[in-house]
């Protein structure tokens, strides 16, 4: 029965030995122990503090990400807008060149049609003026081969004719 009511020198003993226990354990060992879960505790602090400073870094750095796109987005859009009205603008040159070029070409052709037109229409009245004289050769010769019609001719001519 000793184990369920010690008796009185037992618990002095271990009294005796628990407060030696304590007293060794505060001095050596309860202030390193202390010391080491301060540190822990500030490493913890701080591991805590590094990660919200690094999580507000990676937020700055997302929504400066997003400008950065959002801007690349801009200057794109603009290049191609640049570039669209680059294209259009060459485009309405190309045309309007091709324009006054067919217009060039349209009137040299009329100019070359009217100068073709002017020279055959030349050609055809030296032809009817020539065939015009051979045949009125033919006629004079044919008429006034008689003597009698030369003077019939001469004196029409002289009616024919009015002097001032």
């Amino acid at each position: 029965m000793e184990l369920i009511t010690p008796g009185l020198g037992l618990i002095f003993w271990m009294t005796l030995v628990f407060l030696l226990l304590v007293f060794v354990l505060g001095k050596f060992a309860w202030k390193p122990i202390m010391q080491s879960l301060k540190d822990r505790e500030t490493s913890i602090h701080e591991a805590l503090n590094t990660a919200n400073k690094a999580r507000e870094e990676m937020k700055q750095l997302k929504a400066g990400n997003e400008e950065l796109l959002q801007e690349a987005k801009n200057e794109r859009d603009a290049i191609l807008n640049e570039a669209r009205k680059i294209k259009d603008k060459i485009v309405e040159e190309a045309r309007q060149k091709a324009g006054e070029e067919a217009a060039r070409i349209v009137e040299n052709a009329k100019e070359s049609i009217n100068n073709e037109k002017m020279a055959a229409m030349t050609e055809l009245k030296n032809q009817i003026a020539e065939s015009s004289l051979i045949l009125a050769r033919f006629i004079l010769k044919r008429e006034l081969s008689d003597p009698r019609k030369q003077e019939e001719y001469a004196k029409e001519l002289l009616k024919d004719i009015k002097f001032n």
